[in-house]
């Protein structure tokens, strides 16, 4: 059973290894961090982080994004040395960034429990993404749920997919359902629209409320926002809820 869970996006520059102490976006990172902090606070006896990637597929918990990929000239410690094959750490496959993200703030805090690295595919259906959440849900007698993925991508003239009109009302709408812990309008996203908007926290979201949906005896979760924002044109979201 889900006994907690938290919002977190997806951007590598949550990773420290990339931006070593240059303070970008600290807000972000501070709320991230306190994310997680209040999800371990329930001690769970598992996390399950879920992310979109290419395919919907579990990864060894052992697993960790391949940061090579997303800044010119990382250079990784001899021990955590990329493939000449583009793989991950001693020749691995490196998770998708969104699960691999929440794989890091989850070590980033300090947890060494045992962990779930969940990734939906990007395409998978609304049913789908609520059927794998009820599944996670029952991964064991207290579950926290880590969902990791942006909301649009086209807020603005100079985000990654430039301007659209939608995006804002969309971003708006997941904001408050996450805010008044309404599943069902999670539930009822556009898998379609969130794929036009760059919204790559569609289908985590729509795990999370698969998860969630019972868990609560009918009842909505409490839910704080800690971070609501569109730095560089997308749309970033930090909650706990409970």
């Amino acid at each position: 059973m889900i006994v907690r869970a938290a919002v977190c996006p997806s951007p590598p520059l949550l990773a420290r290894e990339l931006t070593g102490r240059t303070e970008i976006l600290p807000d972000l990172r501070d709320a991230c961090a306190a994310a997680v902090a209040d999800l371990l606070a329930a001690a769970p006896d598992v996390v399950a982080v879920v992310g979109g990637g290419e395919e919907t597929a579990t990864w060894d918990p052992e697993d960790r994004l391949d940061l090579s990929a997303y800044a010119a000239g990382y250079a990784p410690s001899p021990a955590g040395a990329v493939a000449a094959d583009g793989d991950g750490e001693h020749g691995k496959p490196s998770l998708p960034l969104a699960v691999g993200i929440g794989a890091l703030l989850l070590d980033d805090a300090g947890y060494a429990g045992p962990r779930i690295l969940q990734a939906v595919g990007e395409s998978a259906s609304a049913d789908a993404c609520l059927r794998l959440g009820r599944d996670l849900a029952a991964a064991s007698p207290r579950v926290a749920l880590l969902a990791v993925g942006d909301g649009s991508a086209r807020r603005s003239r100079s985000a990654p997919g430039y301007l659209d009109e939608r995006a804002v009302p969309f971003d708006d709408g997941v904001q408050r359902a996450v805010r008044e812990g309404d599943l069902a309008a999670l539930a009822r996203l556009d898998p379609d629209l969130a794929r036009d908007l760059m919204a790559t926290g569609r289908a985590a979201w729509q795990v999370l409320a698969g998860a969630c949906d019972g868990a609560f005896a009918g009842v909505r979760p409490a839910a704080e926002i800690r971070y609501a924002a569109d730095p560089f044109g997308v749309a970033y979201l930090v909650a706990v809820l409970s």
